[in-house]
């Protein structure tokens, strides 16, 4: 590979950035200016925090250093919080729908909330809380927008276009930040973000996204522009594939194929028309890597891994001796800190560890069993209304079925299933916006008979013929700040 001056490679690199923005361009897509909001915020989270680009993040790796977390970090994400809301006050109409058609989201947050009582640190339980709301807030600012596909597809852009070529560029050439290193102190790629996994997971959810946005590129023909754009959406693509190979994320890398599958699988005809299908497809493959995983060490040993998937069987024996309340949990986000942390450092294999590389698992060391019930609950009912807007309009709500998937399985050995993560953010995303109102427009039309003389033995909707577009949220959206 071609080894440049790191000047000169900075220099190509915002190039290329800005050669991306131009070519993959669409301003056909219309939003309002409140997008930058959420746009920002999935750009912080998909990196590293504020104080790290600043120089200002805590030293050390005391248990101690958690607890106290970063004055720059905290205003920030208050700032993005309290934006966030003054859009969403402004839009509470299809906000208030929104909540309504998804109980469920609002039963696990309001158990989380209640968990502040019996937290062994109730202010950091309620800062983690107010991060978690955060998510939900930036997701309703992005489903509310007057154009809801365009609205997350320019987030994805946004996203891949920066953080992607910058994850590159960083691994490449400047191995002091593109690099660290890991609890077992070997040196990996992590680009713009934290670590190898948080790196797996940006490129897991931003390859989806862009696999999406390329299928939907190439199925518009009319669109002079569209080479161009195949060409920019491709290049994301390929930095995807690349970073998940240079950071070696199995969990992310099957991840990525699984999802990508299942998302092209669904679009196709003869599994549209066949909802039976699609459940055998998306719950088979998951069960196939859930069998893969935990039943047949000797498969993942194939693959390249120890049979304790590098470790996470020892850090899972940690988590689970480590005294704790069964039933309702230590407290959102609240299990790792101080003398459990402590005490969890202690178990072979734990050291520097601050995850319990299962999402799962996670969740039911700090909400319990009644927490881990309401997620179960929460992915039921969202499951169920993905494959209800699927059924309408399958080209554009397969994203949403990939990034479901995508969360059930890199939860199986990385712990998504919490605030300020992109795993997590996508899947509130994916069930939120499957809640919303389907324009007649982007319905799926029926499947057609015919007779022998080749004669329709029905008639499609009127609505589709007519090319009415537009979502069933007020006019006005696109142009305003709400």
């Amino acid at each position: 590979m071609l080894h440049l001056p790191p000047f000169v490679a900075t220099v190509l690199c915002f190039l290329g950035i800005g050669g991306l923005f131009v070519i993959g361009r669409q301003p056909e897509i219309r939003t309002s200016k409140a997008l930058w909001i959420p746009t920002l915020y999935f750009l912080v989270i998909g990196s590293r925090p504020v104080s790290f680009w600043l120089g200002m993040a805590p030293k050390g790796s005391l248990p101690s250093v958690y607890i106290e977390g970063s004055p720059v970090d905290r205003l920030v994400y208050i700032a993005f919080l309290l934006a966030g809301l003054a859009v969403v006050l402004c839009r509470m109409d299809q906000v208030g729908s929104l909540l309504q058609a998804n109980v469920p989201i609002l039963l696990y947050f309001s158990f989380a909330a209640l968990s502040i009582l019996w937290s062994d640190y109730s202010f950091i339980t309620f800062k983690h809380w107010t991060k978690g709301i955060t998510d939900i807030v930036m997701v309703l600012v992005v489903v509310t927008e007057a154009d809801p596909v365009g609205a997350i597809q320019r987030v994805l852009v946004m996203a891949g276009f920066t953080l992607m070529p910058l994850s590159v560029l960083l691994c490449k050439y400047y191995p002091a930040l593109g690099r660290v290193m890991t609890a077992s102190w070997k040196w990996s790629y992590a680009g713009v973000t934290m670590g190898k996994n948080e790196l797996g997971g940006l490129c897991l959810v931003v390859g989806l996204g862009f696999l999406w946005i390329w299928s939907r590129a190439y199925r518009d023909r009319q669109n002079p522009r569209r080479r161009y754009r195949l060409c920019a959406f491709g290049a994301v693509i390929l930095m995807a594939l690349l970073l998940l190979k240079m950071c070696d994320s199995l969990t992310s890398i099957g991840c990525f194929f699984i999802a990508g599958a299942i998302m092209w699988l669904a679009t196709q005809r003869r599994v549209r028309y066949h909802p039976s299908f699609v459940h055998l497809l998306t719950f088979g493959l998951i069960g196939a890597t859930a069998f893969i995983l935990f039943i047949t060490p000797s498969l993942v040993v194939l693959l390249g891994r120890t049979p304790t998937l590098h470790g996470r069987t020892l850090i899972w024996h940690g988590v689970l001796s480590v005294p704790d309340n069964r039933l309702v949990g230590a407290g959102y986000e609240s299990f790792f800190l101080g003398n459990r942390l402590e005490a969890f450092w202690s178990f072979p294999g734990c050291k520097r560890i601050q995850e319990a590389h299962d999402g799962y698992l996670e969740v039911y060391v700090n909400l319990g069993w009644i927490g881990v019930s309401m997620l179960a609950l929460l992915l039921a009912a969202g499951y169920r209304k993905i494959i209800a807007a699927y059924r309408q309009a399958p080209e554009i709500f397969s994203l949403n079925l990939a990034f479901f998937a995508s969360a059930l399985i890199h939860n199986f050995t990385e712990g998504q299933f919490r605030m300020q993560t992109l795993t997590w953010v996508s899947l509130l995303w994916a069930i939120i916006s499957a809640s919303a109102p389907i324009s007649t427009s982007q319905r799926a039309p029926e499947p057609v008979e015919w007779n022998d003389r080749g004669e329709s033995l029905s008639e499609l909707e009127p609505a589709l013929e007519s090319g009415h577009s537009g979502w069933q949220f007020p006019a006005g959206r696109g142009h305003s700040f709400c």
